[in-house]
């Protein structure tokens, strides 16, 4: 859920406010606009924003002014400053007076989307810390992480060992398992738990905008580079790095990471200095780093130092004890969430056997959304079969899943479509990376479809492209 809601836009140009407003209130905010400081000023009294968006020369009341004025008024809210050429060296008075950070003019309207996201990002790191400080809620959302089973106590307790010392540790385990909870668990039980936790999905940035998300850029160090930025190393000192889906890294990143674990500095894009930083890297996969290595995909000194401890997060099917103790406690957080009149109670038996009975590829995230969507079904106190998934419950289509000599799926006593459909293209993703060996870039190009989609489809299939591989 985001966290900033409610933007002010404070400019005195009509078309950056009409071109603001259009962009923000699209991406789903709730956003006014003003042509100066001083109504600036007085839309602010009238209600509560989260973030200020100004532009720094402005009649009557500049936009410094209006910063420190609005931030002694309301001093929780975040500022970010524009500024045309010229008044440059205004933004970086505006910064050091406390505003996030500004944008230069002309700007693309998705550069002041992106810093507002990076904004927010910030604002939930901060909260974060602050109820770690107060010992409020739990570092680990409950319902995710709770579970009696043995292989997940063995878990727990390899985290209570590592956890306070800085060795860099790899977490294993399919999609949905819960990697990023352990590594959250492992920052919060270190000494570093005031300082930052940032976390990133490797495979979820373009591989040219990678380095520059890691390490950050000078100014001018490639197209649109108009403004220095700090890379997530930096906002992580002192704290933790979480990579998520490491394996991702192309070659270069993996040299300037390497480096980071060696040498403790990194150097961002276009620039000739090196910072210090101290981060502790906790790693995360869902491929077979070693089998990366073997084809030259990904560098053996990296993986060592990645591999210091691994950490093995086991799939649900091999805790099924914790299913029912799983899905109570997502039970109990959608009646909250759903805001249902009548509460679920709980499973009825026949509901609990066959969710103790299926394997859970999706493992604890499909789970979750198996419990969301029984709790909103349920029309009783309990919840029932037909209320789960079909696929806890539909009879199998008889005959081995997969395509005839046609490429058609087997049709049998299911005719679902849904269910054909998902079939389908799970059985043309797997054919892919068989027929490409396991290159997921070149399985995308073969589907026609991007390489972000083809990744996230593997997570919800639970599909391990290099298994595939090997079947070719």
């Amino acid at each position: 859920m985001s966290l900033f809601r409610t933007i002010l836009v404070a400019d005195d140009e009509p078309s950056i406010r009409h071109i603001l407003t259009l962009v923000l209130t699209d991406k789903g905010y709730d956003v006014r606009a003003v042509a100066d400081g001083e109504e600036a000023l007085r839309e602010l009294a009238t209600r509560d924003y989260d973030v200020l968006v100004s532009d720094v020369r402005m009649p009557r009341k500049d936009g410094l002014t209006l910063l420190r004025e609005a931030q002694a008024a309301h001093p929780g809210l975040t500022v970010v400053v524009m500024s045309a050429y010229g008044s440059q060296e205004q933004a970086l008075e505006a910064v050091s007076a406390g505003a996030y950070d500004y944008v230069q003019k002309p700007f693309k309207p998705e550069e002041i989307v992106f810093v507002l996201r990076k904004a927010e990002e910030r604002e939930r790191l901060l909260r974060e810390n602050r109820r770690l400080k107060q010992g409020g809620l739990p570092s680990v959302p409950q319902g995710h992480i709770l579970g009696g089973s043995a292989s997940l106590h063995a878990v727990l307790k390899q985290v209570a060992r590592l956890a306070p010392v800085d060795t860099t540790v790899l977490i294993s385990g399919e999609s949905g398992t819960g990697k990023e909870l352990i590594a959250r668990e492992l920052h919060a039980r270190s000494p570093r738990a005031p300082l930052p936790f940032v976390a990133v999905n490797c495979g979820a940035i373009p591989g040219g905008l990678l380095e520059s998300e890691l390490f950050g850029h000078a100014k001018g160090a490639f197209t649109d580079a108009r403004t220095a930025k700090r890379g997530l190393f930096s906002e992580a000192d002192g704290g933790t790095l979480f990579l998520d889906e490491v394996g991702e890294l192309p070659l270069p990143a993996q040299v300037k990471l390497l480096r980071v674990l060696q040498e403790g500095e990194i150097r961002p894009v276009g620039e000739n200095r090196v910072e210090k930083v101290d981060v502790r890297v906790v790693a995360a996969t869902l491929r077979d780093l070693g089998k990366l290595v073997e084809k030259g995909e990904f560098r053996e000194d990296l993986y060592y130092r990645l591999n210091v401890v691994n950490v093995r997060v086991p799939p649900l099917r091999e805790r099924r004890e914790d299913v029912p103790l799983l899905a109570s406690a997502f039970i109990h957080r959608f009646n909250r969430e759903l805001n249902r009149e009548s509460p679920v109670e709980g499973l009825s038996p026949e509901a609990e056997a066959l969710m103790s009975a299926y394997a859970w590829p999706g493992n604890v995230r499909e789970l979750e959304n198996a419990m969301e969507r029984a709790v909103l079904l349920a029309d009783g106190p309990h919840i029932l079969p037909a209320n789960l998934p079909e696929r806890l419950w539909a009879a199998p289509a008889p005959g081995p899943t997969g395509t005839n000599t046609g490429g058609m799926p087997q049709v049998g006593s299911d005719l679902s479509l849904k269910r054909a459909i998902r079939e389908l293209e799970e059985s043309y993703i797997r054919a892919a990376l068989r027929r490409t060996k396991g290159n997921r870039t070149r399985a995308a190009e073969v589907l026609d479809i991007s390489h972000r989609a083809l990744l996230y489809k593997i997570k919800e299939y639970g599909i391990d492209p290099d298994a595939e591989a090997e079947r070719s």
